[in-house]
């Protein structure tokens, strides 16, 4: 029985377009430009920063966030940028008496703009407010304390195999991949996907898995 689901960020709540466009302009290239070599590294398995390192190479992403940040260009999140899905979704899971809660690789400044849109969550948390990013295993160990119940009775939901659905699995939670984004539909039917407990084309589908 699932007792939790807990979701991803990126390319599973949130389109990351408004991200990496806002990369671009302040990079001064042209957004294809910069989706493009996204594309690139995401089918070379390499961190999707690795574009910006590509266009600036030996930037320092942290001294860059601050930059941005102090120019009044800094990270923006609204209901826009969420997929049409992911409210009503989360809203539906809440009714059906699950736990649900947001945990993604994404900064402090993302996690106080999550929270800052009221979404039918529990909870939400990130890697920088925790210090640890997937697939780090102690990543997952935290998702089983933020969920508060056994490992097999949470549901980690994510769009990247090699970072949400080989460790959620090796913590013993059940997964759902979803295929949605960049490395949702490129990596949707590798190995590492295959794990999956459960494969799903939109978020409205979980509330079926929850109540079967």
């Amino acid at each position: 029985m699932i007792e939790a689901v807990v979701f991803d960020v990126g390319e599973t709540l949130v389109c990351d377009d408004r991200y990496w466009h806002s990369w671009a302009d302040w990079l001064s290239v042209p957004r294809h430009t910069l989706s493009a070599l996204v594309g690139a590294v995401v089918a070379q398995g390499r961190d999707n920063a690795d574009a910006v390192r590509l266009l600036r190479p030996g930037t320092d992403l942290a001294a860059e966030y601050r930059a941005r940040e102090a120019a009044g260009q800094g990270e923006c999140l609204g209901e826009a940028d969420l997929y049409p899905d992911a409210r009503p979704a989360l809203a539906a899971l809440r009714a059906a008496g699950v736990r649900v809660l947001i945990a993604g690789n994404q900064t402090s400044r993302a996690g106080a703009l999550l929270r800052g849109l009221d979404l039918p969550a529990d909870a939400i948390a990130t890697s920088g407010e925790w210090g640890v990013a997937k697939p780090r295993p102690e990543f997952f160990e935290k998702v089983i304390a933020f969920a508060g119940t056994a490992p097999e009775r949470i549901l980690y939901v994510g769009d990247h195999p090699a970072n949400d659905i080989v460790p959620a699995r090796a913590a013993g939670l059940r997964t759902a991949h979803i295929r949605r984004g960049p490395y949702g539909f490129l990596w949707g039917s590798s190995p590492e996907a295959d794990l999956a407990d459960w494969r799903v084309n939109g978020l409205e589908e979980l509330l079926g898995i929850v109540a079967g």
